[in-house]
């Protein structure tokens, strides 16, 4: 087990208000947990572990949260239908609900192929 030692001694450093920010920026794209330890890293010469941003699954994650935002709404759209049919007493209103059923569906189909074609795109863009 690694033995820690207690850090004592003081360095005070004088930054303009440019040099902070750019330190601090500097310091957000590490894996270090506290602005003294990644100093410390720097000055001494030791190895900074950066943190690295795949844009590509960004935008594929974005895009799937979109989706199931989508999904989820027709989701609960489809349950308040199937809620309603089973208040329904009547032909006419039963034939009503058949109409809505049938335009949620058409809206899951878009929902489902939108889906297909975004992860389509993805796989074509990973696989290249």
């Amino acid at each position: 087990m690694k033995e820690e030692t207690n850090k004592t001694k003081w360095l005070h450093l004088r930054l303009s208000e440019d040099e902070h920010k750019q330190v601090h920026r500097q310091f957000s794209k590490t894996t270090c947990r506290k602005l003294s330890d990644y100093a410390r890293k720097i000055l001494l010469g030791k190895p900074v572990t950066g943190t690295y941003r795949n844009q590509s699954l960004d935008d594929f994650m974005s895009e799937m949260i979109r989706l199931r935002a989508d999904l989820n709404a027709v989701g609960n759209n489809f349950n308040q239908a199937v809620k309603k049919l089973h208040s329904l007493d009547h032909t006419q209103q039963v034939q009503q609900w058949m109409i809505a059923t049938e335009l949620n569906r058409r809206a899951l189909q878009k929902s489902i192929e939108a889906i297909e074609n975004s992860i389509g795109k993805i796989a074509d863009q990973w696989l290249q």
